[in-house]
């Protein structure tokens, strides 16, 4: 399974646009090639150098088989609170130095995935996955 983006390049940096300091938008995701079996997908975006830990920005779960892609700002599934304790996407945002986003897609044995114990459920029925990470530096503290 491969997922890729046209709003930025793997390891490249993340424009503004769909970070805190921009307009705060969802990029445009796309994957390909999951396996025959998928029955859901799964879609993270994490911070793993944020300063108290891995700080999730958006968590999108219940993604029909139906989708290949999410368009820029699309809403598609559920959603889970994020680490800032609202659903839905919330950009980069880093106090200080270049952090990783990583964002990664989970192919699923199950059509719907338990919200309870989330992460637990995911590893028992993820089937394949795929990682896109970019990168962000803010040219400016707010």
């Amino acid at each position: 399974m491969i997922l890729t983006s046209k709003s930025f390049k793997h390891q490249g940096r993340i424009p503004s646009r769909y970070t805190a300091d921009g307009i705060n938008i969802s990029p445009q995701l796309e994957w390909q090639n999951p396996p025959k079996s998928t029955k859901s997908f799964v879609l993270t975006c994490i911070d793993p150098d944020a300063p108290s830990g891995a700080f999730t920005h958006w968590i999108v779960y219940d993604i029909p088989t139906s989708k290949t892609e999410i368009a820029q700002g699309e809403k598609v599934g559920k959603e889970l609170p994020n680490s800032f304790g609202k659903s839905g996407y919330k950009g980069p945002s880093p106090p200080s130095g270049t952090h990783r986003y990583i964002f990664t897609l989970y192919a699923l044995d199950i059509e719907h995935i338990d919200s309870k114990n989330f992460f637990k459920e995911i590893e028992k029925h993820k089937l394949d996955t795929s990682q896109l990470m970019g990168l962000y530096e803010r040219t400016t503290i707010k």
